[in-house]
């Protein structure tokens, strides 16, 4: 079912309250701009760097309840809904930190932040850390992977193949391999680093399967890709 519009929360509305003063008062305009052109002009900045962000998040979230699902999705989506882009990584980190408290019902949520503003500052954050603990918690979302993996926005696609990042030896390694072939012909850049980040990331738990399935499909997998695969293993 499409996402619309943001649920009613009174601990969004709270926090959405708090945010704007306490980032804003901290922004630096300079280094906004700076951070604007690294991120190819993708969305304003207020130049909050990470550290001093995490400070004004602590400062924000002071008192505040746990949140539960409905929360999640008001904070998440209206914070997607502010212009700097630092207010989306507020909602990144918000999400991380309470992701066992969402069902399987968010995947759409998730789905419309990736497809919102996308840039893999984003996007990879909420592939590795909330995609990926859905499907963890609930193996049915794997139908929705499946389908994913073939969507035509890349972003959506990429998020597909990095769900399973931080697997380890959970992961789905033919459901992976599967992944990596579907898109290998792939053009855009973002795809085909992705492919090469998944398969580099569980060359860490089992590096001769990747260097197997590199070797059987250097053909048709992107130069970038058995680069990135092989980075740390060797052919």
């Amino acid at each position: 079912m499409p996402v619309t519009a943001p649920p009613p929360s009174e601990l969004a509305d709270t926090l959405l309250a708090r945010l704007p003063a306490v980032y804003g008062a901290a922004a630096d305009s300079e280094r906004g701009a700076q951070m604007r052109a690294y991120m190819k002009d993708v969305a304003p900045f207020l130049g909050l760097t990470s550290p001093v962000r995490r400070e004004l998040s602590r400062t924000v979230l002071d008192g505040t309840p746990r949140p539960d699902e409905t929360d999640l999705t008001a904070v998440a989506l209206r914070c997607w809904a502010l212009p700097e882009r630092e207010y989306a990584y507020f909602a990144v980190d918000y999400l991380r930190r309470h992701v066992r408290r969402l069902s399987s019902g968010f995947l759409p949520v998730a789905r419309r932040l990736v497809t919102t503003v996308p840039w893999w500052d984003t996007v990879d954050l909420l592939a590795a850390h909330v995609v990926g603990g859905l499907v963890a918690a609930d193996p049915k979302l794997l139908a929705a992977m499946d389908a994913w993996i073939d969507d035509p926005d890349l972003w959506v696609a990429r998020t597909a193949l990095l769900h399973q990042l931080r697997y380890k030896d959970a992961t789905d390694a033919e459901r992976l391999f599967a992944y990596c072939l579907r898109q290998a012909g792939h053009p855009d850049f973002f795809i085909r680093k992705a492919i090469g980040w998944a398969l580099r990331e569980y060359a860490k738990t089992d590096p001769d399967a990747v260097r197997s399935f590199v070797a059987a499909h250097r053909d048709v997998l992107a130069p970038l890709s058995v680069r990135e695969a092989l980075k740390n293993v060797g052919p």
